[in-house]
């Protein structure tokens, strides 16, 4: 039984997100999960609420709340929302956590000795304005690099270069708006990457597989310009982990803060122990310590592409320079960006649909099916409304929905409600189960190697074989002719009812429970050998015909929420 740690990049407090942080990482992160454990393999999925930073702040104060009163709130709401996804996390957790605290603390301590910390003092903009220095956050311009003129003073989320507040063009703070901003100093701390470009370098070419997405970013990043930077870890913030070096103050960073980007990769290992203190678990390091049996976990981590750098250099660089025995990441799957009608999808700006109001019109599956199905990977891809209501009709409603129908009430009408018995299956049959065989075989080599649209396009095609069986077998007609062959007709199709609530459980996890529980079974076992699982209902047993799996999306439907998801969230 191999063992899989998977995490997903963790989204930040600051109000309810939407369909492109969805698909970007949670939702393709819950597909490997969800397979893995399907193949019976042991799986330790995590994720967390990312509570620290301006976004946190910022969005407090908008909600007229304490930031830490907001956060759990907003944890508590995020965590449901995940549910309602059928997000299936061993453990959602808190980068505010004490947990978090101390070990983001202890690391500050370890690359301390390891001389890869410094003492750094800078100018830092300061606004007179809002008599207080401006976290990068709290600072927007136009890029210098691509012209997007609301880069933040960390990152340009157009082009995702990396960014210094004094770099943007036309500066302005996004407290009170004020333009009137001035440089003063103050003293930070600074990881020292630069140290450890060719450590990092050298791992990086030891990552077997990545995306040429992850790896070109990870590049670039290391070798253009000067090379790779070194970071400031500390902030002038009130909400945040304070700074120490493990137990002890550090003397010169009173009142500061770790930088959220320091202390939120952390988590994912701090939530491991959160969730063994929350007795969901009983040993973490297993996971986690490769010195406590993690040598043999295949890690790995989902996020956007802006979230690349600082999981292939910045985190790394915290593992590595700690110089203890932490598990590294094996594999990170990267995604471009899911547009929205034409723009972009923006928590900070309220555009697009969000995750809360797409569970509000239709259930869970019906988006992660269209979602996974439309997974950016190779290029940024688009969400409209028409391709939304295609993919749901065409995919779920018309091949999947349809021939559970057909074969259920077809059966009930002239077989009764349990599986007929029937003759022996001729060439036909041999015909759909090496076709079903050879497919499956993909879809596993599909999903091992985290290709999601190849994975979905292949759970369509065996959906689509078993339509076809169904057509070219004819079980209303034969029924009239030969009422033993077109029994066994029915009766491969019916346990290929059950055979497709196993296969697509991953993607659409509600509708393959309501065929389970249809089929009146709970034979979830994997078709290893695809004969053997088309005679797992055998001759006599009960089932029941389910109500419709899926409702098809109407013009009117479609027309209305187009109208009423215009791009804007009040």
């Amino acid at each position: 039984m191999a063992r899989h740690l998977i995490t997903s990049a963790i989204p930040y407090i600051n109000g309810i997100k939407h369909l492109g942080n969805l698909v970007g990482s949670q939702l393709p992160a819950d597909l490997f999960a969800r397979y893995q454990r399907a193949r019976g393999n042991e799986v330790l999925f995590l994720c967390a609420t990312d509570e620290h930073g301006t976004p946190a702040e910022l969005a407090a104060a908008k909600a007229g709340q304490d930031v830490a009163d907001y956060c759990a709130e907003m944890h508590l709401v995020q965590a449901q929302i995940a549910e309602g996804f059928r997000l299936s996390f061993d453990h959602f957790g808190r980068s505010s956590s004490p947990e978090n605290h101390k070990l983001t603390q202890h690391f500050a301590a370890r690359l301390y000795e390891a001389g890869l910390i410094g003492e750094v003092v800078e100018k830092q903009m300061y606004s007179p304005t809002d008599g207080r220095f401006l976290p990068d956050r709290y600072i927007e311009g136009t890029c210098p690099n691509c012209g997007y003129d609301s880069a933040r003073g960390d990152q340009c989320d157009n082009c995702t270069k990396q960014l210094d507040p004094v770099d943007l063009i036309n500066p302005h703070s996004t407290i009170s708006g004020a333009t009137d901003l001035e440089m003063r100093e103050t003293k930070h701390l600074y990881l020292l990457q630069s140290k450890m470009k060719d450590q990092l370098e050298e791992w990086i070419d030891t990552r077997e597989g990545w995306p040429v997405l992850t790896t070109s970013i990870a590049k670039k990043w290391l070798n253009d310009g000067d090379g790779l930077q070194d970071r400031g870890i500390t902030r002038d913030l009130d909400w945040g982990i304070p700074v120490k070096r493990g137990d002890e103050d550090w003397p010169g960073m009173e009142g500061k803060v770790f930088y959220v980007w320091f202390d939120a990769p952390i988590e994912y290992i701090a939530c491991a122990q959160e969730w063994v203190n929350a007795n969901k678990g009983d040993n973490w390091e297993r996971w986690w310590r490769t010195d406590k049996g993690a040598d043999d976990v295949t890690y790995t981590q989902f996020m956007g592409k802006d979230n690349v750098p600082f999981h292939t250099l910045s985190f790394p660089a915290t593992i590595l320079g700690s110089g203890e025995p932490w598990k590294l990441v094996d594999y990170i799957k990267s995604f471009n960006y899911l547009n929205y009608d034409g723009g972009q999808f923006s928590t900070s700006r309220g555009r697009g649909v969000f995750m809360d109001q797409a569970l509000e019109i239709l259930p869970a599956d019906y988006w992660r099916w269209w979602l996974l199905s439309h997974v950016p990977e190779t290029s940024d891809s688009e969400f409209t409304w028409e391709s939304f209501q295609s993919g749901v009709n065409k995919d779920l409603a018309d091949v999947l929905g349809n021939f559970v129908s057909r074969v259920t009430k077809f059966c009930r009408s002239k077989f009764g409600l349990n599986v007929p018995e029937g003759g022996e299956m001729g060439a036909r049959e041999q015909a759909l189960i090496d076709e079903l065989t050879t497919r499956i075989r993909a879809y596993e080599a599909n999903m091992e190697a985290m290709e999601v649209r190849k994975s979905a396009h292949e759970l369509r095609a065996i959906w689509s074989a078993g339509n076809e069986y169904l057509q070219e077998a004819a079980p209303w007609a034969t029924f009239k002719e030969d009422e033993a062959r077109a029994a066994m007709q029915i009766r491969l199709a019916l346990n290929l009812i059950r055979l497709y609530a196993v296969l697509s459980a991953p993607f659409i996890p509600d509708a393959a429970a309501r065929l389970f529980s249809a089929m009146n079974t709970l034979d979830t076992g994997w078709p290893d050998d695809v004969a053997t699982a088309l005679g797992a209902l055998p001759a006599g047993h009960h089932f029941d015909v389910p109500d419709n799996l899926f409702s098809k999306i109407t013009d009117e439907q479609r027309e209305e929420w187009q109208t009423r998801f215009a791009g804007t969230r009040d």
